[in-house]
């Protein structure tokens, strides 16, 4: 049953860096384009975003339960040691949510939609942005649980070079998701022509940025470089990012945006497996050479069978609602209904 629990942790992660990254990508979005196309990049993001809006941040409440019961030390170490970072990203998401809704919903239009359009636009970069860190963090072997000072056990363990370029590849991440998932929602042939235009920079952004990470994590001796090259899955899966990013460019000039963002969720999902499956079951390393691993941390044999069946009786009763939100939200009303 440990597998079943360590599927559905990597599965929320992997679906809440899907979703969740079109969602924040929308305000990064937003915030690119240029002033003259703000009205038409608002209708297409929020047409993305509704269904994902209603449940996206579901999978990471899955993650953090799934670590809380099921992996109660590393759930203690992330918390403790990354609690500044992770207050952060709370507050960014609070923030980005509760924005959204007065900007969207409130019954009186003044001068606070721009207040509220300012903070959305800014936590939807700043709460990714701490989202890479802790994930950074997380592998980087900069937790030192023996640190003597404040600084260095719950500042330094994350604020470092290679955090940073992750949070910000992290910020690239999430708007290149968020214009392919949204480019299907216009109709225009020149928005859509545009659209491609940004997501062709999103693109050179995601790749300078990602190299970025390779170079710090080379400069603060995180071993990135040798999880990717010493691992054959590793390596077919840089592969298949890769050449999948190439057909995504050709299905995009075809405009077969369907397929893109099928290609746009693979290829996040070939990212995380390529920086995860070297040090696979190890989820945290620590400074020294320390490692919390998912099948020595784990909770009583017992808990984790009732955590299992859970996940599996739960999932069974979630996703097929989920499809359906999902494919109502898709579907295309052609006609306004009139009463004659």
């Amino acid at each position: 049953m440990i597998y079943v629990v360590i599927v559905f942790l990597w599965l929320s992660v992997c679906l809440y860096m899907i979703l969740g990254g079109a969602d924040f990508g929308a305000g990064i979005v937003e915030f690119l384009t240029p002033k003259r196309y703000k009205a038409q990049a608002r209708a297409s993001l929020y047409k993305t975003m509704g269904p994902i809006w209603e449940a996206n941040h579901m999978w990471l409440i899955i993650a953090i339960v799934v670590l809380f019961v099921g992996f109660p030390t590393i759930y203690a170490t992330l918390s403790t040691y990354l609690h500044i970072p992770l207050i952060l990203l709370l507050l960014g998401i609070i923030a980005r949510g509760t924005a959204f809704t007065f900007r969207n919903y409130d019954a009186v239009q003044d001068d606070w939609e721009k207040v509220y359009t300012r903070i959305f636009v800014a936590s939807s970069i700043f709460a990714p942005f701490f989202l890479g860190i802790i994930a950074a963090a997380t592998v980087s072997g900069h937790i030192d649980p023996q640190a003597h000072s404040f600084a260095d056990q719950y500042i330094f363990s994350w604020l470092n070079p290679f955090g940073i370029s992750v949070g910000i590849f992290t910020v690239g991440l999430c708007g290149y998701l968020a214009s392919i998932f949204s480019i299907a929602n216009l109709d225009n042939k020149n928005e859509q022509t545009r659209r491609i235009k940004e997501i062709n920079q999103t693109i050179v952004l995601v790749i300078l940025t990602g190299l970025a990470v390779f170079v710090t994590a080379y400069l603060t001796g995180v071993p990135l470089i040798t999880w990717v090259i010493s691992e054959p899955v590793a390596i077919a899966a840089v592969v298949l990012a890769t050449v999948s990013l190439a057909i995504l460019i050709v299905q995009l000039r075809k405009r077969n945006f369907k397929y893109a963002k099928i290609l746009g969720g693979f290829q996040m999902i070939m990212i995380l497996v390529a920086a995860t499956y070297s040090h696979f079951p190890n989820l945290v390393l620590l400074k020294g050479g320390g490692s919390l691993s998912l099948f020595d941390e784990h909770g009583a044999d017992k808990t984790i069978q009732m955590l299992g069946w859970a996940l599996l009786i739960g999932s069974c009763f979630i996703l097929p609602f989920l499809f359906y939100l999902m494919y109502s939200f898709g579907i295309k009303k052609d006609k306004t209904p009139t009463i004659d």
